[in-house]
């Protein structure tokens, strides 16, 4: 009885090519494409402007030093304060550095000159990087004139360098010590595309049961067994799902090299409850509205709020109480804290056990329902 299921869904999958395109050809283009996308880690050359009003040696090597590094690239010098704010505002630039007349002679001088720099925060991660690299240059000019002056003092070098900079960071940073945006993004934004992509198919196998009117038939070569059936059903789809997450893992970390400190075993069994729970919330959403447009709408609104409730991009706990709560309902929030907590980090998955439990819960989500899916399929007229 279940294998002639199995065989009949196998049958489904090859005639449907919407199955292969969202279960194999979409997730893998997702994966490419993101990779590829953040494939240096961080964004590099970078457009930035400099306006040198004093235009010495000493404020074009400030603009040479901005021009070398990596992710600051200087496109234009601006005559002007203003235009080079039009320029940022147009997002010709995402910022410039603004150095006034006498900026040198004040340097030599010891009165400490302001020097300006500007940058773009419609563009979150452009505009700290831009900060952050226009705060070094600022910071090295000065460095670099009173090190000249304290040499011509008769300071040793030592001296200078405790001068200069008496308290000496020593920053080592966990886990990710690339600070690579790919790393740590992509392992959220693909897992989500995958969620989101079981969460639609999930929905839409048991819609089209209804809207093509073969619910009945489906419904008897289980013997009226709803268990049966949906077992029958999804098992092929698991497997594939499961292949493509699997591959997505391969790729990512062991051919790409992303730092995972965990078991290769926990991403074994991570890929696996994330299967199996995106699919209970997908079998859920048909099971709460027994309506293809209904239950899909609903499995695509939660797939998108999943990223912004995941809590890569805005830490959870700086979120509103609500907004906190809200978070534990998101089967990708779930997924993310494991991953954080035993791939990422290395901890035993003891202290990631009340997610993995969530995750859990959400498989078994489609036992409150299976008698309302069974209704349907028995009784339900496909309405448009």
């Amino acid at each position: 009885m279940l294998f002639r299921i199995v065989l009949r869904e196998l049958l489904i999958l090859r005639r449907n090519h919407i199955y292969g395109l969202c279960m194999v050809v979409f997730p893998l283009l997702t994966m490419i494409f993101f990779t590829s996308l953040m494939d240096d880690g961080l964004p590099t050359s970078m457009p930035v402007g400099v306006v040198d009003l004093d235009n010495t040696s000493t404020s074009r090597a400030l603009a040479r030093r901005l021009d070398g590094f990596q992710m600051s690239q200087v496109v234009a010098h601006y005559p002007s304060f203003n235009e080079a704010r039009r320029a940022t505002q147009k997002g010709d630039i995402y910022g410039f550095l603004y150095i006034p007349k006498g900026t040198t002679e004040q340097l030599l001088a010891s009165r400490q000159p302001k020097i300006s720099y500007y940058y773009t925060y419609t563009t979150l991660a452009a505009g700290a990087l831009m900060m952050k690299d226009m705060k070094t240059i600022s910071t090295l000019g000065s460095a670099a004139v009173g090190q000249a002056t304290m040499r011509a003092r008769g300071f040793t070098d030592d001296q200078i360098q405790t001068f200069l900079q008496p308290v000496r960071i020593d920053l080592h940073q966990i886990a990710n010590p690339w600070t690579s945006y790919n790393a740590y993004l992509t392992t959220m934004i693909v897992p989500g595309m995958i969620m989101l992509f079981i969460f639609l198919i999930s929905a839409y196998s048991l819609g089209t049961e209804l809207k093509f009117g073969t619910s009945k038939e489906w419904m008897q070569m289980a013997d009226n067994r709803i268990l049966t059936a949906i077992i029958g059903k999804f098992l092929p789809q698991t497997l594939i799902w499961l292949a493509i997450v699997y591959t997505y893992e391969w790729y990512v970390f062991f051919h790409l090299g992303f730092p995972h400190l965990g078991s290769p075993w926990m991403l074994v069994l991570l890929g696996l409850i994330q299967v199996l729970a995106a699919q209970g919330f997908g079998i859920f959403a048909f099971g709460l509205m027994p309506s293809l447009r209904m239950s899909m709408s609903v499995c695509s609104l939660w797939g998108v709020l999943s990223f912004s409730m995941a809590g890569s991009a805005f830490p959870i706990m700086g979120m509103d109480s609500p907004l906190q709560a809200l978070s534990w309902l998101f089967p990708l929030r779930h997924y993310y804290m494991i991953y954080q907590i035993c791939v990422f980090n290395g901890y035993p998955l003891l202290e990631a056990w009340f997610h993995f439990a969530a995750l859990v819960a959400f498989l078994l989500l489609p036992w409150f329902v299976i008698s309302k899916i069974k209704n349907a399929m028995l009784n339900y007229v496909y309405i448009p």
